[in-house]
Order: C-alpha cells, then sequence, then structure tokens
C-alpha cells in the first residue's frame, strides 16, 4: 500500500453528491466554510467560483475539476459577484428546472467531503485553498465527470452507491493530480517516491505497532545506518524515531477521537509494550493524559457537531 492510499484510507473521506443542477442567467450560490473539502465541475456552459477575497475569481468551464477546502465560503454563480442564495433557497428554485433549449444554461456538479481526524486534516492542509485541474480530452477525469452527470440524469436502484463511488475516483484522481505536481507537496508524499526512502516510509506506515530501529530501517532501504539517518533528516526534516512517534500519535488521536479502542488496544496498535507506556509518551508529546485528552476533545466535537448542523449547507 502506498502511502497516499494510507493516507485516504485512514482519513476515511466521506461523501455525498450534492446536485446536478442546471441554472439559467442570473443565479448564483453560497456554500458556508463548514464543508472541508467541495468539488465543482461544470459539464455545460460556463460559472465563475470565487471568495470574499478580491481577485479570487476563478472560471469554471466543462472538462475542468476545482476543489475548494474548507474555511471561508466560497461563491458560484454565472459572473463574479453575483447575487447567491444559501443552499436550500437555490434548491428550492432550481429542482425542476431542465437544461431545455437555452445556450446560456449552465449545467454543473457540486459534491462534499468530510475527512475524519489529524490524518485528513494534513492531507487536506497540503491542498490549495482553491484548486482547478484542466483535464485533458483523453484524461480519465474527463469520463468520470460524464459519468456522474449521467448518472443524474434520472433516479436508478442504488444510485447513492454509484455517485459515492463516482465521486471518490473524481476526488482521488484530482488529489494525486495535484500533488504529482505541486510544489508544496507534503514532504512524505514526496519522500515516498524517493528510492532511498520509500520503502522504510511505506513500512513504518503499514505496520506502526512494531518495534522499528534506525538500523532495522536502514536496512530495508538498502543503506548504512549513518546514510539512512542523515537522507532521511534531509528530505524529511526529522529523525526517523521523530517521524515515528509522530505518525504514532496522530493515529493515537485520531482513535482516540473515534472513541473505537481502548487505551490498551491503542497502545497494542501503535507500538507501545503497555497502556501505562502509551499514556507516558502521549503525556509527554500533549502535554496531558490520553484519557483528558479524548474527553476535552469530545466536548469540542459535540459544540463543532452542534455549529455544523446549524449551519449545514448540504
Amino acid at each position: 500500500m502506498d502511502l497516499l492510499t494510507d493516507h485516504l484510507l485512514r482519513a476515511r473521506a466521506t461523501g455525498a453528491v450534492f446536485a446536478r443542477t442546471v441554472a439559467e442567467p442570473p443565479w448564483g450560490l453560497r456554500l458556508g466554510g463548514s464543508i472541508q473539502l467541495s468539488v465543482h465541475t461544470v459539464v455545460r456552459g460556463r460559472g465563475y467560483l470565487w471568495l470574499d477575497t478580491p481577485g479570487s475569481a476563478v472560471e469554471l468551464i466543462p472538462g475542468d475539476v476545482t476543489l475548494v477546502r474548507g474555511g471561508p465560503n466560497h461563491y458560484i454563480g454565472h459572473e463574479p459577484g453575483a447575487e447567491c442564495l444559501e443552499p436550500e433557497d437555490f434548491r428550492a428554485r432550481y429542482a425542476h428546472v431542465g437544461p431545455g433549449d437555452n445556450p446560456r444554461a449552465t449545467v454543473f456538479l457540486c459534491g462534499a467531503y468530510q475527512f475524519s481526524g489529524d490524518v485528513g486534516s494534513g492531507l487536506l492542509e497540503a491542498l490549495p485553498q482553491v484548486m482547478t485541474l484542466s483535464a485533458a480530452i483523453d484524461d480519465p477525469i474527463r469520463e468520470v465527470v460524464t459519468l456522474l452527470s449521467r448518472e443524474l440524469l434520472r433516479t436508478e436502484p442504488a444510485q447513492q452507491i454509484v455517485l459515492d463511488r463516482l465521486l471518490d475516483l473524481l476526488l482521488v484522481m484530482a488529489i494525486r493530480s495535484d500533488l504529482r505536481h505541486s510544489d508544496t507537496a507534503p514532504r512524505w508524499y514526496r519522500a515516498s517516491a524517493d528510492p532511498r526512502l520509500g520503502d522504510a516510509l511505506q513500512a513504518m506506515h503499514e505496520n506502526p505497532a512494531h518495534s522499528w530501529t534506525v538500523p532495522e530501517l536502514a536496512t530495508i532501504s538498502g543503506l548504512s545506518r549513518p546514510a539512512f539517518a542523515r537522507v532521511f533528516r534531509e528530505v524529511l526534516g526529522q529523525a526517523p524515531m521523530q517521524y515515528l512517534t509522530e505518525w504514532r500519535m496522530t493515529l493515537a488521536r485520531d482513535h482516540l477521537r473515534a472513541n473505537d479502542l481502548t487505551l490498551n488496544q491503542i497502545a497494542d496498535a501503535i507500538g507501545y509494550s503497555s497502556p501505562y507506556a502509551f499514556a507516558a509518551a502521549f503525556r509527554r508529546h500533549h502535554g496531558q493524559p490520553p484519557g483528558t485528552w479524548r474527553q476535552q476533545e469530545r466536548a469540542t466535537s459535540d459544540t463543532r457537531l452542534l455549529t455544523t448542523h446549524r449551519t449545514s449547507t448540504f
């Protein structure tokens, strides 16, 4: 399993297609910043996407895919600065509008994703605020957009499963394309393609419970211990054992947040000999024991869910 696959699986991204919408000018839609990741693509016509920041407008044209990270609100309309409706009002106005013969009508798709835990947050932080991918005619992304549009033309049995899978494909292809060409891709992604480090990184990610040592990881990489330690620090900016500890603590936080394992099970899963050893390591890293951290995170999560429910955009 490569590192991008590992991050996507652990992030447990869940998506739901918002709509295939047909809108005739003038039109505009406001989408709240509580959506962790939005995916937009125009099937026919033209549109614009912008933030509250001046000069942020980007044109949406058929075949392109635009991703927007959560945080600020963003807007989609027939022209930059168009008056925008809230999602419920927008759906009500355009629910029964068909493409018709109006050449000015825009047909577009909107999707939304939520990611779980710190692994998901780290993956999102690697992306720009707004990212537009221009797919070539023979690019698979364009084919996925076409399939999405066709699937949304009519109601079919098991349609939601098909839509979820197609949106998954679109998301993975877009993230993969961005990281491949980005100068700001996360260090772990660049290091995973380094023949000197890729195997060792994959081993740590696939089996964090193993009692890894620098000599063992150096052997996997085919390097001497000093050479491996030096290259690792140069590429990833930290020592191998520091990276491993950071990864284990990331997994621990996600397990604590999900409340899916006991402290003993978390300790086993991430490579600590006992819950006491895990608790001591967690306290050193976070300044408080894992049980206290979990209680505080649960209270924060409950507040966040209530806020998201009140301002739900999808």
